[in-house]
C-alpha cells in the first residue's frame, strides 16, 4: 500500500511538472519579458493567432496533412513493390531462404517504398535517392562498391578449401558453372542491352550477390557514359535482387535440373574420401591463390584480395581475434547494410521497368545455364577418368558460388539417392572455386567494357 501510494505521489509530481512547463512558465516569462522592457503587453508581445484557429485554417491545415501522407501519395506501382518486400520477408521466415538476406531486403523494399510528398520543391531529405538523407548516406557503399569486398574478406575469414586442395580437379567444375555469365552476356546484348550493362547482368549467372553488386556499381550505376555520350542505365537494384533471389531459390531451382540431367547409377557414384590437407598447403594456397588469381584477373583484386586476404587471417593461427571479427560481426553488419540499402533502392519508379522484367527473366536463364553447365561437365570429365576417381554429378551444381546452400543441395540430393552417400565435403571445393571464378570472370568483364 505504502508502495502505491509513493508511485502516485510521484506521478501526480510529474504531471504537475509538465503542466506548469506547458502552461505556467510561458505565460510568467512572457509577463517578465513586459516588465523588463516597460512596455505593455499590447504593444511588446502581440496575441498571435494562428490561422488554425479558424475553420478555413483548421481545414486547410488538415488539407496539408493529407498531401504529406503516404496515403495521399501512393501509387500502383508503390503496392505492388510492398507485396514484393512481403513476400521476400514470408519466404525468409516461413522457408528459411536465405534469412539473413531476404529479411533485410524485404524489409528495405518496405522502407524504400513508402510514399514520399515531392511537389513544390519540398525535399523532405528521407529517401534513398535524395542527397543528404541517412539512407542516401548508407547507399554510398553500395554505389561506390564499398560493402561487397568487406563480405569477401568475411567469406574467407569462414571459408575451408581443404576440399578444393585435396582434390584440385575439381576447381574446374567451379570454372565449367561460369558458362553461364558468358551466354548470359550474349543474350543480353541481343534483348538491345549496351555491352556494360549487359556485362553487369551476366554476374548474375555466377549466383554471387556481392559480385554482382559491385560489378553493377561500376559497369551499370546511372553515371557512366557510352562511346555516344549517353549515360548507362542505372541496373544495380533490379541485379541485386535478382542475384539475391536466385541465391535464396537455389534449393528450388537446381535440383529439377540436377535429376534432369542425370540417371540413378551416376547418382550413387561414391567418390573418394578427402585427403588430409596439412597447415602448411592451407596456408600456402591463399597466398599463392591471391597471387595467381589477381596476376590473371588484376580488376578483381578488391574481391579476391579480401578473400584470399581473409582466408590467410583464418589459416595463419596467429590473428584469430581478427579471423572471428570478420566472419562474424563484420560481415553481419554489411549483409545488414547492403541488404537494407540495396532493397531500399528499388523505388517502384525505378524498379518496375521493362529492363527489370528482362534482367529477372535472363537471371534466371543464367542460373539455369550455370547448373546445367557443371553438371554436364562433371559427366563430361566422367569420361576420360578411371573408375575409382569418378565424380558424382550431383556436385556439378555447387560450380556456382552460392555457399554453401549449392554445396547442401548436392548433400540433400546424393542421400535421396543413398542415405549413406555424403557429397558436401566434395561439393564444397567446386562451390568455393565458383567463388573464386565469378570474381575472376567479373575482373575480366571490368577490364573489356569499364
Amino acid at each position: 500500500m505504502a508502495k502505491r501510494k509513493t508511485w502516485t505521489i510521484l506521478a501526480l509530481l510529474v504531471i504537475t511538472s509538465l503542466a506548469w512547463l506547458a502552461f505556467v512558465k510561458p505565460e510568467h516569462d512572457r509577463q517578465k519579458a513586459q516588465t523588463e522592457t516597460g512596455i505593455e503587453a499590447s504593444a511588446a508581445l502581440p496575441q498571435y493567432q494562428p490561422d488554425n484557429q479558424t475553420e478555413e485554417g483548421f481545414l486547410a491545415g488538415l488539407r496539408q496533412f493529407w498531401a504529406f501522407t503516404g496515403f495521399r501519395n501512393v501509387t500502383s506501382g508503390h503496392l505492388i513493390m510492398i507485396l514484393v518486400g512481403l513476400i521476400f520477408i514470408y519466404l525468409a521466415i516461413r522457408y528459411e531462404y536465405e534469412p539473413l538476406l531476404l529479411v533485410p531486403i524485404g524489409t528495405g523494399i518496405l522502407i524504400g517504398n513508402i510514399p514520399i510528398f515531392s511537389d513544390g520543391g519540398m525535399n523532405l531529405q528521407v529517401g534513398i535517392y535524395q542527397q543528404g538523407s541517412v539512407l542516401n548516406y548508407l547507399y554510398f557503399g553500395v554505389l561506390k562498391g564499398v560493402y561487397p569486398p568487406l563480405i569477401f574478406l568475411g567469406i574467407g575469414a569462414m571459408t575451408d578449401f581443404s576440399s578444393l586442395i585435396s582434390n584440385p580437379r575439381l576447381l574446374l567444375l567451379g570454372a565449367a558453372a561460369q558458362v553461364g555469365i558468358f551466354i548470359t552476356f550474349i543474350g543480353a546484348l541481343l534483348l538491345g542491352f549496351a555491352p556494360p550493362e549487359a556485362g553487369a547482368i551476366g554476374i548474375i549467372g555466377g549466383a554471387d550477390g556481392p559480385t554482382a553488386i559491385f560489378i553493377s556499381s561500376r559497369l551499370a550505376n546511372g553515371m557512366n557514359l557510352l562511346a555516344d555520350g549517353t549515360p548507362v542505365k542505372n541496373l544495380i537494384g533490379p541485379i541485386a535482387i535478382a542475384a539475391y533471389s536466385y541465391m535464396a531459390l537455389v534449393p528450388v531451382i537446381q535440383p529439377p535440373i540436377m535429376r534432369l540431367l542425370t540417371n540413378r547409377k551416376e547418382r550413387l557414384i561414391r567418390m573418394k574420401p578427402p585427403r588430409a590437407v596439412t597447415k602448411t598447403e592451407k596456408i600456402l594456397f591463399p597466398i599463392f591463390g591471391l597471387l595467381l588469381t589477381c596476376f590473371i584477373s588484376p580488376s578483381a583484386l578488391p574481391l579476391l584480395g579480401m578473400l584470399f586476404f581473409g582466408n590467410i587471417l583464418k589459416e595463419s593461427g596467429v590473428t584469430k581475434r581478427l579471423a572471428e571479427t570478420a566472419r562474424t560481426s563484420l560481415i553481419d553488419i554489411v549483409n545488414i547494410m547492403i541488404g537494407l540499402t540495396v532493397g531500399a533502392s528499388t523505388q517502384a519508379d525505378v524498379f518496375l521497368t521493362k529492363e527489370s522484367i528482362l534482367i529477372f527473366a535472363l537471371g534466371a536463364a543464367a542460373f539455369a545455364i550455370a547448373t546445367t553447365a557443371g553438371v554436364l561437365f562433371a559427366k563430361t570429365m566422367n569420361i576420360f577418368l578411371p573408375e575409382g576417381d569418378k565424380i558424382n554429378p550431383l556436385i556439378g551444381n555447387s560450380g556456382v558460388s552460392a555457399v554453401p546452400d549449392s554445396a547442401r543441395v548436392s548433400e540433400v540430393e546424393g542421400l535421396k539417392a543413398d542415405k549413406t552417400n555424403h557429397l558436401l565435403m566434395h561439393a564444397m571445393g567446386p562451390n568455393v572455386a565458383g567463388v573464386i571464378g565469378s570474381a575472376i570472370a567479373a575482373g575480366i568483364m571490368l577490364s573489356y567494357l569499364g
